[in-house]
């Protein structure tokens, strides 16, 4: 049984989707902690000197990652820009009323060609924003240190180094080789870290700036969060003088943020697993005898403690497909968003992180219900469907 919680969404004419996807922005990221919750209430009716906000923040952030510094910008995008804007022009202050012109600075930033990803836009856009140069390493399967070396010149400014689903995950030069070879050389390594666990260890790799979402597995408002060296998240706080302005982020964004830090060192997270894992074996119980499923657990790719339901359908047995049932589930009553992005090689995920009391069960009931209703009718192809996406997001706000 689903809880009587209070639901807004039919107020707003929205629809009541359950999120089996996972912390997607497009969804509305995560469910908000209740410390956050409490904090972002409690601040939006009150005035605040933002900048001592900030340095709130920064001890906030200082505490959780280990950090020397840190601040809060609008989302882990606008991180990553301001990030690399502060690794151009320092914190000097008229460097930063010149950008996007980089004229008389370093403005080259180093990436591998394996992370060069979309994220819902593509990173080389949230780092050219500066004026910067992307500068790729190696190839997309294929990079080695000498390449990355073979790249520097008095020009580097820095290098971005991406953890991500999204990225490359075999060729790719390691973390913490690759900040050894970018500091032999005094270059500043910038990790993207939006979807990561892990507030530490890539800090302690040799990172000398890491960037997180607020609002993912953290559970906060939506906000970025810029940790790393004092003297670089300075650079970075003061892009908020410059082209950070439009990606500054409100009080209720920096108070939110120390509240979810502070909640997630006090956060049970073996309970959470537990959760999360019986919830995991329900699906693969429900799946076991039914035609066409073929569903296994799964680890998540960049080693973040959770696993996920990969969910195989044969069209043969199944008379459906992957990416018809992925659709239909979209569409019904109520709407089950799935971890879609690798649909055309047969399968999607259940992402169990973002689940409401008793959705599990009605995720597991309502994919066997679909798949049964939609057997052996025809559907758009999986090309047809992708073009009627696009057509739909041109469209908008129709």
């Amino acid at each position: 049984m689903i809880s009587n919680r209070p639901d807004i969404r039919p107020a707003l004419g929205l629809r009541r989707i359950i999120n089996v996807s996972g912390t997607m922005t497009s969804l509305g990221a995560s469910i908000v902690v209740p410390e956050a919750v409490e904090m972002v209430e409690g601040i939006l009716t009150e005035f605040v000197e933002i900048n001592d906000l900030h340095r709130k923040a920064s001890q906030a952030i200082a505490r959780a990652t280990g950090a020397e510094a840190g601040c809060v910008t609008a989302s882990c995008s606008a991180g990553i820009t301001i990030a690399v804007a502060g690794a151009v022009t320092g914190a000097d202050l008229a460097r930063i009323d010149q950008l996007p012109d980089t004229s008389g600075m370093k403005d080259e930033i180093l990436i591998q060609a394996g992370h060069m990803v979309s994220y819902g836009a593509a990173i080389e856009q949230a780092i050219r924003i500066t004026g910067a140069k992307v500068i790729p390493v190696g190839q997309s399967t294929h990079a080695r240190p000498y390449q990355l070396d073979g790249k520097m010149n008095e020009r580097t400014a820095g290098a971005v180094y991406v953890v991500s689903h999204h990225a490359v995950q075999y060729g790719q030069i390691e973390l913490a080789e690759f900040c050894d070879v970018c500091h032999e050389r005094g270059v500043p390594v910038i990790v993207d870290a939006a979807s990561e666990y892990d507030l530490r260890g890539f800090l302690l790799q040799g990172a000398d700036v890491a960037v997180y979402s607020a609002h993912k597995f953290l559970g906060g408002p939506t906000a970025g969060i810029v940790a790393g060296k004092k003297p670089l998240v300075r650079a970075a706080f003061l892009q908020n003088y410059g082209i950070g302005r439009g990606m500054k982020v409100g009080k209720e964004g920096i108070a939110g943020t120390i509240a979810v830090l502070d909640a997630w060192q006090k956060r049970d997270h073996a309970e959470i697993r537990a959760r999360e894992t019986g919830y995991l074996k329900l699906w693969l119980d429900s799946f076991r005898n039914v035609p066409g499923f073929a569903a296994r657990i799964i680890a998540d790719p960049t080693d973040n403690p959770l696993e996920r339901l990969e969910l195989r359908i044969d069209p043969a047995t199944a008379g459906t497909t992957a990416w018809h049932l992925a659709t239909a589930l979209s569409t019904g009553d109520p709407p089950i968003i799935v971890r879609d992005h690798e649909v055309e090689h047969g399968y999607f995920y259940l992402d169990p992180c973002n689940l409401h009391p008793g959705e599990a069960q009605i995720v597991a009931e309502t994919i066997k219900s679909t798949a049964q209703s939609i057997r052996g009718k025809s559907m758009p192809g999986l090309r047809e469907l992708r073009r009627r996406q696009h057509e739909a997001l041109l469209a908008w706000p129709d």
